[in-house]
């Protein structure tokens, strides 16, 4: 089951000996990272084809849990966001790679870009993106096919 960890984690020291289950030695996923509006300037870190159009931090964090992996959520903005007061850009995941002895937590994700890949390839799966895409779809066409049958209104004796 995937754990959460305490909101905040400690500012980093080396000489402190940090190991690789303290949440200072997680990975950080930003939403930018496989966002395919973004460009590698902007922080993108897949290939466009394999990123998601403007995830959110929610959608990724409802990924890791279903995945099992350990996660905390920072309440963080990714540096090159130009708007930093922006709601959607809000949001960090640390996510667990390691084990204290070094080990790969889960074999299905060895190293950074195996979970970035696996998240990219997870939220069009999502049942919020797949609602989303239908719902978006309907009004746009119920609207046209209104406009036909509307009469002209404020128009004086006509």
């Amino acid at each position: 089951m995937a754990q959460t960890q305490p909101a905040q984690a400690r500012p980093w020291n080396p000489s402190a000996g940090f190991k690789h289950t303290d949440r200072e030695r997680w990975i950080c996923v930003y939403p930018a990272y496989i966002n395919s509006k973004k460009s590698l300037k902007e922080g993108r870190r897949l290939q466009k084809q394999i990123c998601v159009e403007n995830p959110t931090c929610q959608e990724i964090k409802d990924v890791l849990i279903q995945s099992g992996l350990h996660i905390g959520i920072e309440n963080k903005v990714y540096p090159r966001e130009l708007d930093h007061r922006d709601p959607k850009c809000r949001g960090r995941v640390r996510v667990m790679l390691k084990t204290e002895d070094g080990e790969p937590f889960s074999e299905k994700f060895p190293d950074r870009d195996s979970v970035l890949t696996f998240i990219a390839e997870t939220i069009p799966k999502l049942k919020t993106r797949i609602a989303g895409n239908q719902s978006s779809q309907q009004p746009a066409q119920t609207q046209q096919a209104s406009k036909g049958g509307q009469k002209k209104k404020g128009r004086k004796g006509k």
